[in-house]
């Protein structure tokens, strides 16, 4: 059962998948987009491509659990994936997975135009790991 990983944003859109298993996560390209609706016809092609049973979505809350635009519009998100791709689309707190992602690139080292473009994909492989660890 693969499951597809997103951190969706304004310009760019990270994505992960799990292995058969639903064990491990790993990273796929970014989207870049500022259409939510044709961010949302990609995901779901992708989806569809990979032959995932479910979407797990990072959920931008603020620090102290409340929602905001950013949420709110990730909600809408949801709701054309879920229309789109005919799947289940799970809502995953996302935060501090862009603060962990950043903190792995300091270590590995990666910077400049490299690290702009990993940064969504290494984050969707982060939401989607904290799922697939949930479920075991």
């Amino acid at each position: 059962m693969r499951v597809l990983g997103i951190d969706f944003g304004d310009r760019r859109t990270g994505f992960a998948v799990s292995d058969e298993l639903g064990f491990g996560a790993a990273t796929l390209d970014n989207f870049k987009s500022l259409s939510l609706e044709r961010t949302a016809e990609y995901a779901a092609a992708l989806a569809g491509e990979l032959g995932v049973s479910e979407i797990v979505l990072g959920f931008p809350k603020n620090m102290n659990g409340t929602l905001g635009p950013r949420a709110e519009k990730t909600q809408l998100f949801a709701e054309k994936l879920r229309e789109l791709s005919g799947l289940p689309v799970i809502l995953w707190d996302e935060r501090l997975t862009t603060v962990s992602a950043h903190s792995l690139m300091n270590t590995t080292n990666v910077r400049g135009k490299k690290r702009k473009e990993s940064v969504d994909s290494i984050s969707a492989a982060f939401i989607l790991q904290a799922y697939l660890d949930s479920r075991r």
